[in-house]
């Protein structure tokens, strides 16, 4: 398993604005991702060295974003004026289905059709979890091949720090393990301010220095 994106909800200034601000500070471009049909919401892309990247995502005017979980999340973020929606982890399929056992619910398909009509598929579990306690992660199996993954795309971006406000008590137990132990490497801290809880910041390596979001 391994840290795949991190998802940052837009706000009042829409996606391609608050797409355009990130990669900025970045010092790179953000690419037009698509939309996810079945969630109701669309994408741009950061690259990040890997296999990472950022997505900015929004929620679209659509029936899907009133159904979805993952839509009611996106929304949800949105008007609270944006910012940092969660972090996702990418599984296998013997992993996926081990939790899919321990959280007692099966994934779900989920698919985005790029600007280019291509489709890139996977299969999501958690995002419930992440709705009720934005600390938590959510899952990914892919289904398309490595190479398409916007994950391959090449980057001078480095995500160096992961930044989560809450208790890593529950992280732990939502992950079966510590998470720096499950992945080696991963640049964990914690803050415990007295709001909500969820991913409270990340900092970047890139050619502008390091940035901290």
């Amino acid at each position: 398993m391994h840290v795949d994106h991190l998802s940052y909800a837009c706000g009042p200034e829409g996606l391609t604005a608050c797409a355009d601000r990130l990669a900025s500070q970045l010092g790179v471009e953000a690419l037009d991702g698509g939309f996810h049909p079945r969630f109701g919401t669309r994408n741009r892309i950061i690259p990040l060295q890997g296999p990472r990247y950022l997505e900015v995502v929004e929620v679209l005017d659509h029936p899907a974003s009133d159904k979805a979980p993952f839509g009611q999340a996106v929304r949800a973020r949105s008007a609270q004026g944006g910012g940092w929606l969660g972090w996702v982890i990418a599984l296998d399929g013997e992993r996926m289905s081990a939790f899919e056992e321990r959280l007692g619910r099966p994934a779900v398909d989920g698919h985005r059709v790029q600007p280019d009509g291509t489709v890139l598929q996977w299969r999501q579990l958690g995002v419930k979890g992440l709705q009720s306690d934005p600390q938590l992660p959510f899952f990914v199996e892919w289904q398309s091949p490595e190479e398409v993954r916007p994950s391959a795309l090449d980057s001078s971006v480095e995500l160096v720090g992961l930044e989560l406000a809450g208790n890593p008590d529950r992280v732990e137990d939502w992950l079966g393990g510590d998470p720096t132990t499950l992945m080696p490497g991963l640049p964990l801290s914690w803050a415990h301010p007295s709001g909500q809880p969820g991913l409270a910041s990340a900092t970047f390596d890139s050619a502008t220095g390091q940035v901290t979001i």
